[in-house]
């Protein structure tokens, strides 16, 4: 039988909750009712059959909280029905209790939300890599290396190979933790490049900063030839936009290297990824996605302390999309995983400042970062290092002190 997958859902404005409300389709009366109980916990749940939901409905109104369910699942005039779970943390852990001797498979439900919620209370300490274990006590900062000549952010100013080494070098010196270093531009419209061109950008970079860094190297790829490469010459972090979908051998490289990893949520890839930005349910299909990244991890044998998850700031969503991901990036707190967002100078800063140049989103950068922190982040991949450490700082200490 498979898995119920019950993810957090994070509605912090009553339009959100409305909304969410309206997905599962409980009927307007409903909805008026139950909008003020879902500042409590809530956790969704996808297509059960109506005598699960009947349960769940009748166990949680008697522990004091309340299950939306569809009109007509009461009757079992409906085949099958979303669910949100609206409960405090403790009436949540009683009903897994009392799903443990239920049927329908109620009881596997019980593990998966047992899991859910010792996870949710759960910030991860550490990102392990092959050399060194990253606390994530504070913000990691990733810095953003180009050796592209398209790249959307810098044109091309560290295509040269002297260049690149300079800036990561000023990079380092400005604060961050990790420098990602791309061969292949994955703007929005970008051309595919050969392996053989994406390894002869980026390695003799690496070969040389490699040997002068003494921070952590990521190398930005989706192909396992480019990764095993550049993990043989110094690279330690693979972030894959892909979340390992694009090559299949990716996860087995990743795992005979001890590589840490960014699984990433994308639709489609750079060159046709905008053509198709409209979600029914937005972050419902990125923690599916994400999910299926981690299996494909762990099946290879990528241990869970190597991985990180980015929800794909900019890539297959629009502003909209973009703005949503932010304001609910604690849903993806229920994996118990880093969280890595990259919402640098990206063009949804430009289009909501009226910004076209690149170099005038550092403000709205700013915001989009300190946010980032606010619901969850502890790594953020930017171009501008200095400012940016300075406003991860700044925003963890509001958070955490």
């Amino acid at each position: 039988m498979a898995g119920f997958a019950p993810r957090l859902l994070s509605v912090p404005t009553p339009e959100l909750a409305v909304r969410e409300l309206q997905r599962v389709a409980v009927d307007g009366y409903g909805i008026a009712e139950m909008v003020p109980k879902m500042r409590t916990l809530c956790i969704g749940l996808h297509q059960l059959e109506c005598r699960q939901a009947n349960i769940l409905k009748q166990e949680m109104l008697s522990l004091g909280g309340d299950a939306a369910v569809a009109r007509g699942t009461v009757a079992c005039s409906v085949d099958r029905t979303d669910c949100v779970l609206i409960g405090t943390a403790k009436q949540l852990t009683r009903l897994c209790q009392k799903l443990a001797v239920q049927p329908f498979g109620l009881a596997m439900l019980a593990g998966e939300l047992e899991s859910l919620l010792t996870r949710f209370g759960r910030v991860p300490s550490s990102w392990k890599t092959p050399r060194r274990s990253l606390s994530l006590q504070r913000p990691l900062i990733m810095g953003i290396l180009n050796v592209t000549p398209d790249s959307f952010s810098d044109g091309g100013r560290c295509f040269d190979p002297s260049q690149a080494i300079d800036r990561a070098l000023q990079m380092e010196a400005e604060g961050a933790d990790i420098i990602d270093i791309g061969g292949e531009s994955t703007r929005p419209g970008a051309d595919p490049v050969s392996a053989t061109d994406e390894l002869a950008r980026i390695i003799p970079v690496l070969e040389r900063l490699s040997a002068v860094l003494k921070c952590a190297i990521s190398v930005d790829t989706w192909k396992s030839v480019v990764a095993e490469q550049a993990l043989a010459v110094g690279a330690e972090i693979i972030n894959d936009i892909s979340g390992f979908d694009f090559d299949p051998e990716m996860a087995g490289v990743a795992a005979a290297n001890g590589a840490g990893v960014v699984l990433m949520h994308t639709r489609g890839r750079p060159d046709t990824m905008q053509q198709d930005t409209v979600y029914d349910d937005l972050m419902g299909e990125i923690s599916s996605s994400l999910r299926a990244s981690i299996e494909r991890a762990r099946q290879a044998g990528v241990s869970d302390d190597c991985i990180a998850l980015d929800p794909g700031i900019g890539f297959g969503k629009d502003a909209a999309g973009n703005l949503e991901l932010l304001r609910r990036l604690s849903e993806l707190s229920c994996f118990g995983l880093p969280i890595l967002t990259g919402p640098s100078r990206k063009g949804f800063i430009g289009k909501i400042l009226n910004r076209p140049q690149m170099d005038d989103r550092i403000y709205g950068t700013a915001a989009t970062v300190a946010l980032s922190i606010a619901n969850g982040a502890s790594i953020l991949r930017v171009h501008d290092v200095r400012a940016m450490r300075d406003v991860a700082d700044m925003a963890h200490a509001i958070v955490h002190s």
